[in-house]
């Protein structure tokens, strides 16, 4: 079976029917027409991994990329403490997309060193990556919202309670270090998008399993994001970015998640949205469909999560018997 989970795919009923209209989606339609389509509560892609590997939500993302970028995190407790730029619009502050900096190794080393001591009460600051960056805990931290999550939208101020009193302040002090380093001002002097800030979110101690793949459904993860990674590398799966197209590894039970409809649906960008939505159908849903008819694959379990709604399409190759049933259209996943 392969377990595709495809965040973005949500919009309303209206939206996807002026969005797709003209855009050919055959393998899509039949899988949609011949399949059990169920919907499931709002939820996120991390709730999905967590689910769909055992693993207690919400996830602690920070030790498990650690786990999967560095070394085992042994007893410790970390944070994501990431770079990000908030895009300011009138009285918004707007979380742009973390890939967007494009940091160098020396940028985000430059940047850390200068921030390192403002945060040294909380934690010691590590430099995963130059767009990943942790922080070991000295206690524990309170909860923050997931950066995956707040990515393309207004940025909520951290709540008022006395638990998030340091974590306002340091942040405060580190804004106004990043407004004047010279590493920001060369950047904004070509052009560049500007670190203004850090976000702090995915707290918490590497999960600790009882059982590894031997209780695993899946035989691999695929996936962009290094927390998946890190689950992959926790469980004793095969982990890997997400190939080009489906069917180009040898896996036979795949837990793997297309992510590239997510951010331009947050945004609101149809443009790029509609030809993500295009190379999904060509990469991914063709080979599938062609898989199923042809033996190679027994069942597909499409999940997509959303803010409004979720659902999750399951389709076996006996299903594809079932002649008599129409195309269905992607209409189905949009709430109304």
């Amino acid at each position: 079976m392969l377990t595709l989970i495809v965040p973005g795919l949500i919009w309303t009923r209206q939206a996807l029917a002026d969005l797709t209209y003209d855009l050919p989606l055959p393998a899509f339609a039949t899988l949609l027409g011949r399949g059990r389509l169920r919907q499931r509560p709002p939820e996120d892609t991390a709730a999905i991994l967590a689910e769909f590997t055992g693993l207690a939500a919400p996830l602690p993302a920070a030790a498990l990329r650690w786990f999967a970028l560095r070394e085992h995190t042994g007893e410790a407790e970390w944070l994501c403490l990431d770079p990000v730029r908030l895009n300011f619009q009138e009285r918004t502050a707007i979380v742009d997309d973390p890939q967007h900096l494009q940091l160098s190794s020396e940028e985000a080393t430059a940047l850390a060193v200068a921030l390192a001591p403002i945060f040294a009460a909380l934690g010691q600051l590590e430099v995963i990556s130059p767009g990943n960056w942790n922080l070991r805990l000295s206690a524990t931290a309170p909860a923050f919202q997931a950066l995956p999550e707040a990515a393309g939208r207004s940025a909520a101020p951290l709540p008022a309670g006395p638990a998030h009193a340091p974590w306002r302040h340091a942040l405060n002090e580190a804004q106004m270090i990043l407004h004047a380093h010279p590493m920001n001002q060369a950047r904004q002097a070509t052009g560049q998008p500007v670190v203004n800030s850090l976000w702090p979110w995915g707290g918490g101690r590497l999960p600790k399993l009882d059982n590894s793949a031997a209780g695993s459904p899946h035989d691999a993860l695929w996936s962009n994001d290094p927390v998946a990674q890190g689950i992959a590398r926790l469980l004793q799966i095969d982990g890997a970015a997400l190939p080009a197209s489906f069917g180009s590894t040898a896996a036979r039970s795949p837990l793997a998640v297309h992510d590239a409809l997510e951010h331009p649906a947050r945004t609101g960008d149809a443009i790029v949205w509609r030809e993500q939505l295009a190379r999904l159908e060509s990469d991914w849903l063709a080979p599938v469909l062609d898989a199923l008819r042809g033996g190679r694959l027994d069942a597909l379990r499409l999940l997509a999560p959303g803010d409004l709604a979720a659902f999750e399409l399951n389709v076996s190759r006996h299903d594809l018997w079932k002649f008599w049933r129409k195309p269905g259209a992607l209409t189905k996943l949009g709430p109304p």
